[in-house]
């Protein structure tokens, strides 16, 4: 299988991993098991819960990692991710020490807030954020997107700060 990745052509992509890393770096206390980065804990705990595959579980939490930053740096954008890529993004917001440390570092130190809609949207959105996010620097992985392209998740942007 070829990983689709899309990087609107600039060569200095922003690494997920690396972000994850360094926020774990800056917070040891959100590594508590010695020796397993901030990224290394995630993937395992995406993987215990509801990703099998681990190389899967690594490309699912890289694409929630970049709909979050995005999302923070990039305020009031109708975003929304589908299922796949949902699942990373619930990844790091269950894990609520670690989405205060990005909102921190990402949103100006500002909680934001997670305020899913009950209807999905069939109406293109996903692939539009993924084109959002290519254009924050980010590598899309286009196969995660498109397998849920007409069937979006979305968030109500009727709550302050919120995605």
């Amino acid at each position: 299988m070829t990983l689709l990745l899309e990087s609107r052509g600039d060569t200095r992509l922003r690494d997920p991993k690396a972000i994850l890393d360094r926020i774990g770096e800056a917070n040891p206390a959100l590594t508590p098991d010695a020796g397993v980065g901030l990224w290394e804990r995630e993937v395992r705990l995406l993987q215990r819960d509801a990703v099998r595959v681990r190389s899967l579980a690594e490309r699912i939490l890289g694409q929630g990692i970049a709909y979050l930053v995005t999302a923070m740096e990039k305020p009031g954008n109708d975003m929304g991710p589908g299922f796949e890529v949902d699942q990373g993004v619930h990844q790091i917001i269950l894990d609520t020490p670690v989405y205060f440390a990005l909102c921190e570092t990402y949103n100006g130190g500002r909680y934001k807030h997670h305020a899913p809609l009950i209807e999905r949207r069939r109406d293109g959105i996903v692939l539009r954020t993924a084109d959002l996010i290519a254009a924050n620097g980010f590598a899309v992985d286009r196969e995660l997107w498109e397998v849920d392209a007409s069937d979006c998740g979305p968030c109500d942007d009727k709550v302050p700060d919120s995605h």
